[in-house]
């Protein structure tokens, strides 16, 4: 099988189960406990804090091990919120986030917290202007994500840190999609709280971290003397020393820069190839966008059809977000570009990673069209003829 849905999930690298298997067979005493086996836990968990700390460019009082990155959204959001100062009770979030963080949206307004929505524009990239008039002193803070997991388009997060600031507010960035694939310093990031989850990058499922930038009002949701009294409960060793095993294979931001051009480079070629089908349209093509992600649609044939072709040829791709597709409902990011609802329906998303490879591409740029090109001369016709 070939695996073009990377922005789901990464295979975990030989070198990060290598990594968990001695906590496993050894470490696996709780880091809180004060005798002997305990401690040498929490030994194993002060160096897997510090080598992710050193990977991220924070301190390591900065990194709080949470479950994956929708634990760290949520109480990144509902932390932030809690502490903020008098009259500041609104939250805005992007229309385009992950469909698990708008649900928390939601759950915030159905309990009388003021939510808003800050809107992108047709190519799916923050509309700033918008933003600048809704980002006002009632506000409690901004979540944001770095870049979209559908579109792979990029977010303006240091203009929108700017206007946060500038208004008194707080900013949370959902980076799940964007560490990994671009380099990335939380000290030079600007966002005072930034989420991340370990199976982006090669590592681990159920594992991730909030990194609270230091000083930053935070009030714990989750009680506990873990995690300096920011998140209770007991510390998931495998998965932080599997996590920060992941983070150090990425390298330095040079290494993580060259291997971001490779896979542009992948994709790029991909889209020529499939854009010499007709009525193939790539969405966020001209903005900014990560390295390995290609969202498009093939005319307006039903993107279950078109995966079902590709299951055909062995390749594995997605409808969009992992946790929404195969569903009848059209992908929410691109009704927030104002893409009318038959051309979402057609929506495919291919994503590559690290183990891709430019056979892949070839692969299937030399399979895929000879199974579409029919269905597209059909449609084609249905069309001429309506």
């Amino acid at each position: 099988m070939i695996y073009f849905d990377h922005n789901a999930t990464t295979p975990p690298a030989p070198a990060v189960v290598a990594a968990m298997l001695p906590v496993f067979e050894q470490l696996w005493a709780n880091p809180s406990s004060q005798h002997g086996p305990g401690q040498g836990a929490k030994r194993a968990l002060s160096a897997a804090r510090a080598s992710t700390a050193r990977a991220l460019g924070c301190k390591a009082q900065e990194v709080v091990f949470t479950s994956g990155a929708t634990e760290a959204n949520h109480m990144a959001v509902r932390g932030l919120l809690a502490a903020a100062g008098h009259g500041r009770r609104r939250v805005l979030f992007s229309a385009v986030e992950h469909a698990g963080h708008l649900r928390l949206a939601r759950a915030l307004a159905e309990a009388g917290v003021p939510v808003g929505f800050l809107p992108v524009c047709s190519d799916g990239t923050l509309d700033t202007t918008a933003a600048a008039g809704l980002i006002g002193p009632d506000v409690a803070l901004v979540s944001l994500m770095a870049a979209n997991n559908e579109t792979g388009v990029l977010m303006p997060v240091a203009e929108v840190a700017a206007l946060a600031h500038a208004a008194g507010a707080a900013l949370h960035v959902d980076a799940t999609q964007f560490i990994g694939k671009l380099p990335f310093d939380f000290a030079r990031f600007g966002a005072d709280a930034v989420s991340l989850s370990a199976h982006k990058f090669n590592g681990p499922k159920g594992v991730g971290a909030l990194l609270l930038r230091q000083g930053q009002p935070f009030v714990p949701q989750t009680l506990g003397s873990q995690e300096r009294g920011r998140r209770g409960g007991t510390e998931n060793l495998p998965g932080i020393v599997g996590m920060a095993a992941a983070l150090e294979l990425l390298g330095g931001g040079d290494d993580v820069a060259a291997e971001a051009a490779r896979q542009a480079a992948l994709r790029d070629a991909l889209e020529r190839g499939l854009c010499a089908l007709p009525a193939v349209h790539v969405w966020g093509q001209g903005a900014p966008r990560l390295p390995g992600t290609s969202y498009l649609r093939f005319g307006r044939v039903s993107a279950d059809v078109v995966l079902n072709r590709l299951e055909r040829l062995g390749v594995a791709a997605s409808s969009g977000a992992a946790c929404s597709s195969g569903g009848s409902e059209p992908s929410h990011v691109l009704g927030a570009m104002g893409v009318p609802r038959d051309e979402a329906l057609a929506a495919v998303r291919l994503s590559l990673g690290r183990m891709s490879r430019a056979d892949d591409v070839a692969h299937l740029l030399s399979a895929l069209p000879p199974l579409l090109e029919p269905l597209l001369r059909e449609e084609h016709a249905a069309l001429a003829g309506a």
